[in-house]
């Protein structure tokens, strides 16, 4: 197993890095208006700001936050549901005129934070003492745990009821396997483990940010009242019943199916037995004709043959019933994700949340049992082998699960993506399509399996020879007279015995080699493990990315948006860019009213690829118009506050199409120079 320790460390630094990329894009629902909108100039103050959503929020007092412009609190923290993903916060009375910020910290319906900010003015744009923070909910060194956390809570999952349900349905001999054993307990240890870690971080992903924020019972208090943190409860108590689980099974169920597998063993022994010699087989005889001249000798064989019977139905309703009550237990924890994640908003949520829970327990299913195959062929002792029955059964399992996993997958992507250009244009359906790539190679792995598989060889007699050798104790004479009650003697005796551990390991060694079509087999579900440990690092990231449908569905709204605003004679222009620096892509969107002849009011808004303020150092605009040669005509803006430029009384000095340039400069050395057409006056 040496040699595995650094392909594993591999894989999790792989992990780590996926882990991380998934962070920034956490939010699942968008702002797709508000009234105010964002760069607006209204002449009087309002009564109130409303945000509307892409979907549904979790919002509470003190989610929506309005600032004038010395920085003071406009608003009177109250915020109202008005309906259709619309919300409303109050003002005060007797606002100033200038600009105001309005930041907002919501949780979308599948559970993860959303946040954000814009500003609008009163009576005239001003400058602004607002900092809004770059880093927004859920990222950080808090996001960053949050999202490992997730992962370990995916893998323990997926180990628990995985390697349970390899041990029921393909190999109960394996519930007395330590390694087994120590494989199950891991895996609800971790999944344990990771569900109070999201407990307690819960609060501060979706808040502050803040490391010490975990401690605050009071924001403890607030998160066990979500639909989030009634999950996370939900799925510790299920663990509780999950520990009972497998007390049973490693237990009580271990025990009895020893004893059946001793009382099969006895008889089959007694079975095989002959005569070595006419005195034997004479006694034989005679027994035999005590045994029909005593009607008591019938009796008791009829008394063991009906108690092994009764042993036998005892096991097997011993299984049947914690296959069931097992069963139950693994559906409520896949269904503690499937009830607060992706499956429970959007479309056909009665339909998702079922197959979100099948499409689960179909991956712990297979990816679970390939574990658990991988520790029964690598770590399982010499006498203890994996029988090729097991690995065959496990083998129609695997593929029952990939064709149920195929099913609910097809249809949970159409849910969540929705058209062809989300599955390629939005980050949602690019991890898809990794994430199909992985599944693809692991199905051509496991055939691979399979057919090695159905090259299996049964154990040989001689395998069964050398595995008793292995056993048997240290005699007298090989431990060099341990009767010796001396100081040479006692280290003679160790060092011994580490020789004959090291033979006993070569041994095992050259037993399970015994097989070439078991080896292969090895090789073939370790490089399966491998992927399917990418494959999980992926589908983590994929649950933290917003939906490919919900992108596109923002997008438009944003569209309707500022085609109201063209209408109305406001323009209104969004342009990508990539200084090529670090963290040096955003986009910056310019919005000029009134678009007309004679003076205009121009707001340019720079924001990262996540749609927080990008707070760069220097924006220049200039406005070109080629068919009359005028221009390039240059306007620099006042920077208002963190990624919101302005500038007021702007010349268009006659209607065209004009060319509307953008230099966007990220660092010292690292700038840009974006342009789009649009037709003025």
């Amino acid at each position: 197993m040496s040699r595995l320790r650094p392909l594993l460390l591999l894989l999790f630094a792989t992990v780590g890095a996926l882990l991380a990329g998934a962070v920034p894009v956490s939010a699942h629902a968008a702002l797709t208006g508000s009234d105010p909108q964002q760069g607006s100039v209204v002449q009087e103050a309002p009564d109130q700001v409303s945000l509307t959503f892409s979907e549904k929020v979790a919002m509470s007092d003190g989610s929506v936050r309005v600032y004038d412009p010395k920085g003071k609190e406009a608003d009177t923290g109250e915020v109202t549901d008005l309906g259709g993903n619309t919300y409303a916060v109050g003002l005060h009375s007797g606002l100033p005129d200038g600009t105001f910020t309005v930041t907002y910290q919501v949780v979308s319906a599948d559970s993860h934070p959303v946040s954000g900010a814009f500003t609008f003015s009163v009576g005239a744009p001003s400058k602004t003492t607002v900092a809004v923070p770059e880093q927004g909910a859920g990222g950080g060194l808090v996001g960053g745990l949050y999202g490992f956390a997730r992962y370990l809570s995916y893998a323990g999952f997926i180990l628990l009821v995985g390697g349970a349900a390899f041990v029921l349905a393909c190999w109960q001999r394996g519930a007395g396997v330590r390694p087994v054993q120590r494989l199950v307990v891991s895996g609800w240890l971790t999944l344990t483990t990771a569900t109070l870690a999201m407990l307690l971080l819960r609060g501060s992903y979706t808040g502050s940010g803040k490391l010490g924020d975990i401690v605050d019972l009071d924001l403890l208090g607030q998160v066990l009242q979500t639909k989030t943190g009634a999950a996370l409860v939900s799925r510790l108590l299920l663990l509780a019943a999950a520990a009972l689980f497998i007390a049973v099974l490693f237990g009580a169920y271990a025990r009895r199916d020893e004893e059946t597998e001793d009382d099969e063993d006895t008889t089959d022994t007694d079975t095989d037995t002959e005569p070595t010699s006419e005195r034997d087989a004479a006694s034989e005889n005679d027994e035999a004709s005590a045994h029909d001249a005593d009607p008591d000798v019938d009796a008791d064989s009829e008394h063991d043959a009906d108690a092994e019977k009764d042993d036998v139905s005892l096991q097997r309703d011993l299984t049947f019933g914690l296959a069931i009550g097992g069963g139950v237990v693994a559906a409520g924890l896949a269904a503690s994700w499937a009830m607060a994640e992706h499956a429970s908003t959007g479309i056909q949520t009665g339909i998702s949340m079922p197959l979100d829970v099948l499409h689960l327990l179909a991956v712990a299913a297979w990816l679970g049992g390939l574990t658990t195959l991988l520790v029964a062929l690598f770590r399982a002792p010499v006498d203890a082998q994996i029988e090729t029955g097991a690995v065959r059964r496990f083998s129609r399992v695997a593929f029952g699960s990939v064709l149920v996993l195929t099913a609910t997958g097809i249809y949970q992507s159409w849910r969540q993506v929705g058209s062809w250009s989300a599955l390629t244009g939005t980050s949602y359906g690019q991890l898809l399509l990794v994430k199909i790539g992985l599944v693809a190679v692991l199905v051509g792995i496991a055939w691979i399996s399979r057919r090695w598989t159905s090259q299996l060889a049964e154990a040989p007699a001689a395998v069964d020879t050398e595995a008793a050798e292995a056993k048997e104790p240290v005699s007298a004479h090989a431990t060099g007279g341990s009767t010796k009650a001396t100081g040479e003697g006692s280290e003679r005796a160790a060092q011994l015995a580490r020789q004959r551990a090291a033979m006993a390991n070569a041994r095992e060694k050259r037993i399970r080699n015994a097989d070439p079509g078991r080896t292969g087999l090895r090789r073939s579900v370790l490089t399966e493990a491998g992927v399917a440990v990418v494959l999980l690092a992926v589908t983590t990231v994929l649950t933290a990315t917003e939906p490919g449908r919900t992108v596109e569905e923002a997008e438009a709204a944003k569209a309707a948006v500022t085609q109201q605003d063209e209408t109305s004679g406001a323009l209104a222009l969004d342009m990508s860019f990539d200084t090529g620096g670090k963290n040096g892509q955003g986009v910056a969107r310019l919005q000029i009213d009134p678009a007309r002849v004679g003076a205009n009011e121009m707001h340019v808004y720079v924001q990262r690829p996540d749609g927080k303020p990008f707070d760069v150092p220097e924006v220049k605009v200039a406005f070109t118009l080629e068919a009359k040669k005028i221009g390039p005509l240059p306007v620099v803006p006042d920077r208002v506050t963190t990624g919101h430029w302005t500038a007021s009384g702007v010349q268009i000095p006659m209607a065209g199409d004009w060319k509307i340039e953008i230099t966007v400069r990220t660092s010292e050395i690292d700038q840009v120079t974006v342009s789009k057409n649009a037709k003025i006056g």
